[in-house]
């Protein structure tokens, strides 16, 4: 009895009344943050959805590569693959069918009906006429616009100059990018710009070299190396080489500090723009310490990079590894937007950027012979990867939302 009288007390209902104004109240003040809410609520959602049914397709296509011998021609293995993923679609819309006859929820049907037009997308998305007959992996070959004062890497001035608007569009109004620690950086002479890495696509690099030349008073040649599978990739691959993206070798980066150049690399590499999006901000593996070989070979000094706001332009919630082998990738990400809204789902989305340029590490102190001494290597790896995170945490507790 006292219980039932405490519930309908008057004082209780009007401190409930307050909280509940009080949440309205920050909701309308606080716009972005409610949308940031809802975004992550949206992404656990679709991830749980979409689980079931990529698994799906990559059983299948695991079976049908066991089934196929390799003197199949690519027009037979196209039918087969067409086939296959007709079927699929049928399945899966079939088994949808059955569970909304039998679910009188409609919330439920609702999530149902976006789980079918989410495979439905995928397996249009997925198919083998896309990717093999219209976006075919292709050999690079640059445009025939091409000027004469490209350099030998293929970085061509006068394109940089062309597409210079757009890129200045994405740093100043889309990402809206904020730059500190630019005078870290010298104003001649070699450097090995070390940064973490995300986003999907190599967009990171491009901003990178941007904030160099837009921000700092005299460096212009921040040159970035990008993973071997982008210019494997029609169109973007060739872009990469004429806007100065560089295939990553440790050949190529220390040719380039022989020159003078800013350096910019990224040693988690493919781990680390493929993260999950619950994994953002937390640093990969960094390989073997390659980057420090390099410094300690080439009497580099070495940045380290922070960037805040390039983990969610492409929230990935779910990789499919054994698809993206047929199209020439490491992995087919799944974003809230990619593949629900097709192709338009690549587009990235209008986060807020912060990049750090940390204070100059020196390497000169040490030895040739050190280069070969794999544990210190691994320990100045771990130290440089350590100072990176610590730029991170401080670039997150200093930011207000995603979104601004």
């Amino acid at each position: 009895m006292h219980n039932n009288q405490s519930k309908t007390h008057p004082h209780l209902r009007v401190i409930h009344f307050t909280e509940h104004l009080e949440k309205r109240q920050q909701e309308r003040t606080n716009p972005f943050e409610a949308l940031s809410a809802k975004l992550e609520k949206r992404i656990e959602s679709i991830e749980t959805q979409l689980k079931d049914s990529i698994r799906l397709l990559e059983t299948d296509v695991q079976r049908l590569a066991k089934t196929k011998h390799a003197s199949v021609s690519a027009q037979e293995f196209k039918k087969e693959f067409d086939d296959f993923s007709l079927a699929l679609e049928h399945r899966i819309q079939k088994s949808v069918r059955e569970l909304e006859t039998q679910s009188s929820n409609k919330l439920k049907r609702d999530e149902l009906g976006l789980l079918n037009k989410l495979t439905r997308q995928l397996t249009r998305v997925l198919s083998f006429d896309l990717y093999k007959n219209i976006a075919k992996p292709q050999a690079i070959e640059l445009p025939k616009d091409t000027h004469q004062e490209v350099d030998e890497f293929g970085m061509d001035p006068h394109f940089i100059g062309q597409v210079k608007p757009f890129f200045d569009f994405l740093y100043h109004r889309y990402w809206r990018v904020v730059v500190t620690g630019i005078n870290n950086i010298p104003n001649q002479g070699r450097a090995l710009l070390v940064s973490n890495h995300s986003g999907t696509l190599p967009y990171d690099g491009a901003m990178i070299a941007c904030s160099v030349f837009n921000e700092h008073a005299v460096r212009k040649d921040a040159r970035f190396l990008v993973e071997d599978f982008v210019y494997h990739m029609p169109i973007l691959g060739s872009f990469m080489y004429r806007i100065g993206g560089i295939r990553a070798c440790p050949e190529n980066a220390e040719r380039l500090l022989g020159k003078e150049h800013l350096v910019i690399v990224f040693p988690e590499g493919v781990k680390g723009i493929g993260k999950y999006y619950r994994e953002r901000y937390k640093l990969q593996r960094f390989g073997r310490g390659g980057f420090i070989k390099l410094c300690m070979n080439t009497k580099s000094p070495l940045i380290p990079v922070g960037i805040v706001g390039a983990e969610e332009i492409h929230p990935v919630i779910f990789k499919s590894n054994i698809l993206a082998k047929s199209i020439g990738v490491p992995y087919i990400p799944i974003t809230p937007t990619f593949p629900l809204l097709g192709l338009a789902g690549i587009l990235p989305l209008p986060t807020k950027w912060h990049i750090h340029f940390g204070e100059p590490i020196s390497f000169g102190h040490h030895s040739k012979k050190e280069t070969e001494d794999e544990l210190l290597i691994h320990k100045l790896s771990e130290d440089v990867r350590g100072k990176i995170q610590s730029i991170l945490v401080e670039l997150l507790k200093k930011r207000q939302s995603v979104w601004y």
